[in-house]
């Protein structure tokens, strides 16, 4: 079992997908907690994805792509390019969200849900790409 994991996680793909899921969790979670606690749906959304930004790099940057950055300068280039990446994204995100809630006449949490398989892919293909080099031979 520990050899099929092993296995697992050394494929960036999977670890992407995992920690994504956590990224979504992070996402949603606070999400349904700020409109919870009243605020207005662009707002906690707006709120919710920068929370999520903050946490992907982390988890990006050292668990998934395996950024060689040492140091705190290092990590300023790939930080500005994975916020840039991600703010793209969060367009598609705010605005996918309004378009299920108001045009689709979606739950906001649902359409929330639906369009992270969206961002989901594109953040990948960004990351893998645009952001996370240093690691690559």
């Amino acid at each position: 079992m520990i050899a099929l994991i092993k296995k697992l996680y050394a494929n960036d793909v999977i670890r992407y997908i995992f920690f994504g899921g956590c990224t979504t969790v992070v996402n949603l979670a606070s999400f349904f907690f700020l409109r919870q606690a009243g605020l207005q749906r662009e707002i906690a959304n707006v709120i919710s994805v920068i929370l999520a930004i903050v946490f992907a790099y982390v988890v990006n940057s050292k668990f998934v792509f395996l950024d060689k950055c040492e140091t705190l300068k290092d990590h300023i280039r790939p930080f500005c390019k994975f916020v840039g990446a991600r703010l793209s994204t969060m367009v598609i995100e705010v605005g996918g969200v309004w378009f299920f809630a108001e045009i689709v006449h979606l739950n906001d949490m649902v359409g929330k849900l639906i369009i992270q398989f969206v961002v989901m892919a594109l953040n990948y293909v960004f990351s893998k790409f645009l952001v996370f080099t240093s690691g690559r031979k």
